[in-house]
């Protein structure tokens, strides 16, 4: 039974969703439709949390706006999620970053993952001999 819910499900499933982890700061186009007309809404902010699998995976976004924690959860293949741009990755420890909603300013950042090349990692080999 499920390989048929799976099969019927990889139909309505996005293909062009780049890979991000919880900690990674993201940028959420969301198509908004009012009074008959649409526009492009962008969300940006770290996520803190994923959620559930195939059709039905969800993320969560927490910013900070205005001084006010805001939180939205998108549905990972939603029609309504235009477009999702990675624009910083995290580097953290934990698969929810519930932890964060408890901190204030500078507190609620998060690190910064820095990726080296694996060209970079044998010049550097190669210098120190």
């Amino acid at each position: 039974m499920d390989k048929y819910v799976n099969f019927v499900e990889s139909k309505y499933m996005k293909k062009d969703i780049p890979q991000f982890n919880v900690g990674d700061t993201v940028d959420v186009q969301m198509k908004i439709v009012e009074e008959g007309k649409s526009r492009l809404q962008t969300f940006e902010g770290v996520v803190i949390a994923k959620a559930g699998s195939g059709l039905r995976e969800t993320f969560t976004v927490r910013k900070i706006s205005y001084g006010e924690g805001v939180e939205m959860v998108f549905p990972l293949h939603s029609p309504s999620v235009d477009k999702i741009k990675v624009v910083k990755k995290g580097d953290v420890r934990r698969a929810k970053l519930y932890y964060l909603k408890k901190k204030i300013g500078k507190e609620t950042r998060v690190e910064e993952r820095i990726e080296h090349a694996e060209g970079a990692a044998t010049l550097l080999r190669e210098e120190a001999k």
